[in-house]
């Protein structure tokens, strides 16, 4: 099957039990990030959250502060997102299939969504995020801990869903390839039904232009 279908498919299927597992609590490396990329952008900022889901987990506090644009490849997702963050705009998409203007957005948030895309599309993705990003730009991730190809999880939460990254080093590597400057790279624990789950939280910024001097 499609990898890209059992994803779709599987967060129809769990889409509102998502949405409460992932809830977070105290000490979750989503919330400390999250206020990361709220405390580094200007109120009105324009802000791109991929891998949005219902919208209840990220979108919801980036939208109170950001002009939001959600984009999630499962349909019932999007649709709950439309429905618990009315004032986020949002697409039903493919991430890697987005075709974006230049320099358009200030921020893009990736939380725990990469790891479900074929790990051979994690450079070109984060080569369009570069681009996308105006210069000053941030882009806050999570990737992969360790090296995995493929792999599918018969039953995730009660669907089946498909997971792929590369180790914490190569990720780093491919960030800073894509043109970002990697201002913070650490593997930092997420509990998932009492395992801790290692994945690498990314800050990275595109690089102002200089400017000449013409004297």
């Amino acid at each position: 099957m499609d990898p890209k279908q059992i994803v779709a498919d599987g967060y129809d299927r769990i889409a509102e039990r998502y949405a409460e597992w992932a809830g977070g609590g105290e000490g979750d490396p989503r919330d400390r990030n999250l206020d990361l990329l709220l405390g580094r952008l200007p109120v009105g900022a324009t802000v791109l959250d991929l891998g949005c889901g219902t919208g209840a987990l990220t979108t919801r506090r980036l939208a109170a502060r950001f002009a939001v644009t959600g984009v999630d490849i499962s349909a019932r997702s999007v649709e709950l997102a439309r429905h618990n963050v009315p004032v986020a705009t949002f697409q039903h998409a493919d991430m890697t299939a987005l075709d974006l203007p230049l320099a358009s957005v200030d921020g893009v948030a990736a939380f725990y969504s990469l790891t479900h895309v074929p790990r051979h599309q994690h450079g070109p993705l984060l080569r369009a995020v570069a681009g996308w990003l105006r210069p000053g730009g941030i882009l806050v991730a999570t990737m992969g801990a360790g090296d995995l190809a493929g792999e599918i999880e018969a039953d995730w939460l009660g669907a089946p869903m498909f997971f792929s990254h590369f180790d914490a080093a190569e990720n780093a590597r491919l960030v800073a390839a894509s043109g970002l400057r990697v201002r913070s790279a650490r593997v930092e624990t997420t509990d998932e039904v009492g395992a801790a789950v290692p994945f690498l939280w990314v800050v990275a910024e595109r690089p102002r232009e200089r400017t000449r001097n013409t004297t």
